[in-house]
């Protein structure tokens, strides 16, 4: 039994911190949230959601803002965290909906967010599950060395269907990542710039034929 519902007072925006800190292993105070941030977010059309379990325990925990691109109104979502244990249950995709359901009332109709490119759980989720697309390459997006990042875009109203026309390319994996070796992830990078670079969308993450390996799926027009 996980109730998922926005997040309220100070007790609840600090557990909130607390536990994206630890999910994401982060020390250095500079990669906290800060809960009077959350209090700013949840009072000015931004989202902060938690998901509690049957106890009461925070074990998930969402936020995100509105933003505008060319004129077009979207949410973005910043962060999501889900506590190890349940990680896999779904609960990602309960915080997902709740944020979804969110930014609708804002009027937005896409949501946007980022993540590595070469996490395949990841890649799953929001390809597979959700049905987003990757519409930008983000190079060391966070300006650290390594953290290039796919920016997707998710309809709130309905799923992306791949099209039957669409081209691959393809990396050797283990179970979790995609080109886990240096040299073959420099060489899946410059793939994934060049396809973006050719006007095409990133639509899909799948095992090929052997279990060592995934292909990317891309699209030229994924509207």
């Amino acid at each position: 039994m996980i109730v998922v519902r926005d997040l309220a007072g100070l007790g609840e925006w600090t557990a909130a911190s607390a536990l994206y800190r630890s999910v994401f292993g982060y020390e250095h105070p500079e990669f906290g949230i800060s809960p009077r941030l959350l209090a700013a977010l949840r009072e000015n059309a931004g989202t902060v959601i938690g998901a509690f379990d049957e106890a009461g325990e925070l074990v998930g925990f969402c936020y995100g803002f509105c933003a505008v691109e060319d004129g077009e109104l979207y949410h973005y979502s910043q962060a999501a965290a889900v506590a190890p244990g349940l990680q896999g249950a779904g609960v990602g995709r309960k915080l997902k909906q709740a944020q979804a359901e969110a930014a609708r009332g804002t009027g937005a109709r896409t949501m946007r967010w980022t993540f590595d490119p070469y996490a395949l759980r990841n890649a799953h989720f929001n390809f597979a599950i959700l049905g987003a697309t990757a519409i930008r390459f983000l190079p060391d997006y966070y300006d650290d060395g390594d953290s290039d990042r796919l920016l997707v875009s998710w309809d709130l109203y309905k799923p992306y269907a791949i099209k039957s026309e669409f081209s691959v390319i393809t990396a050797p994996a283990t179970d979790r990542y995609a080109a886990p070796g240096a040299e073959d992830r420099g060489l899946l990078r410059a793939k994934i710039k060049s396809e973006f670079a050719s006007g095409k969308r990133l639509v899909g993450v799948e095992r090929q034929h052997t279990a060592d390996q995934v292909g990317y799926m891309f699209v030229r027009d994924a509207q």
